[in-house]
């Protein structure tokens, strides 16, 4: 078995028509319809259901396909890898972040890693953290930073910091002075993050309210950290942060107080492929760790 077969093989099961599966891979169809057989008659199973009219995927098709995409995202992921090994860390080394954590700590990792790695070339995103799973475990990023839970066979992850909540109001809209006040927020509008975007984190909210004895009234919603913050600012409602944000806040017209009295944290992870286990992940990880964002 040849891996062109697996990518014929492919090429059938997305289009599911032999004379449009041999136009995108630039062959005619009876050498296609062929390699197809030979494949078939090497695993020794029927792949794909022929007639005049369709073609069809059969039950050990679908199983094959599934497993060969798998395949090549791996060799995709061992080929990245050879790569950089071949180029003693030069390159790129990517870090993904939620919005929701970004600090100056970062902005120090990246100083830390260039001097240590000057011919690397270093790059940030935010990403959501389900995004962020499925793009390390593809390859596509080296080190993630997201909030927890993560499940994910082929990723380790390591605690960073645990985080508290804080409510964030615009100062000239309300007066709230301690946290035996939360309860006075049930008439006010909130603005939380999207329940699509970060389910988990949604609930957590909708938690922290029940504990104060009250059901927010969710008016808008945002995926992003900085956009809410803003919105407040703007008086368009109040909001439920993690305290990280209140730390790093400085603007005059915002006020955060801390709800310490609840029992519900989010913790904010590191995570790295299991398989790798390269000196600049290992140095970006520790340094992190070191350097905590409390």
């Amino acid at each position: 078995m040849e891996l062109r077969h697996l990518k014929y093989f492919l090429a059938v099961a997305k289009e599911l028509n032999f004379t449009k599966a041999a136009e995108k891979l630039f062959i005619s169809q009876p050498p296609l319809s062929r390699q197809i057989i030979e494949l078939e008659e090497e695993i020794q199973a029927r792949l794909f259901i022929r007639n005049n009219k369709k073609v069809e995927l059969t039950e050990a098709g679908k199983y094959f396909e599934k497993e060969v995409k798998e395949l090549f995202q791996n060799l995709e992921r061992i080929t990245i890898k050879t790569q950089k090994i071949a180029e003693h860390v030069s390159g790129e080394f990517r870090i993904a972040y939620i919005s929701s954590i970004y600090s100056s700590v970062i902005s120090e990792l990246i100083q830390h890693l260039k001097a240590e790695f000057p011919y690397v070339n270093f790059k940030l995103f935010e990403v959501s953290t389900t995004k962020q799973i499925s793009a390390l475990e593809q390859g596509k990023i080296d080190l993630g930073i997201i909030r927890s839970p993560i499940k994910s066979p082929k990723i380790k992850s390591q605690l960073w910091f645990r985080d508290g909540f804080s409510v964030v109001y615009n100062k000239s809209l309300i007066q709230i002075n301690s946290e035996k006040e939360i309860p006075n927020l049930k008439d006010q509008t909130f603005v939380f993050f999207n329940k699509d975007y970060a389910p988990h984190y949604h609930e957590v909210l909708l938690e922290l309210c029940a504990f104060y004895g009250f059901e927010p009234k969710v008016v808008h919603e945002s995926n992003n950290i900085n956009s809410i913050v803003q919105l407040v600012k703007n008086r368009l409602g109040i909001s439920i942060v993690p305290s990280n944000i209140a730390k790093n806040n400085q603007d005059p017209e915002i006020g955060f107080i801390e709800l310490k009295k609840v029992n519900l944290y989010t913790d904010v992870s590191l995570i790295t492929s299991k398989e790798d286990d390269s000196e600049i992940t290992k140095i970006a990880v520790d340094f992190l760790l070191h350097f905590s964002n409390k």
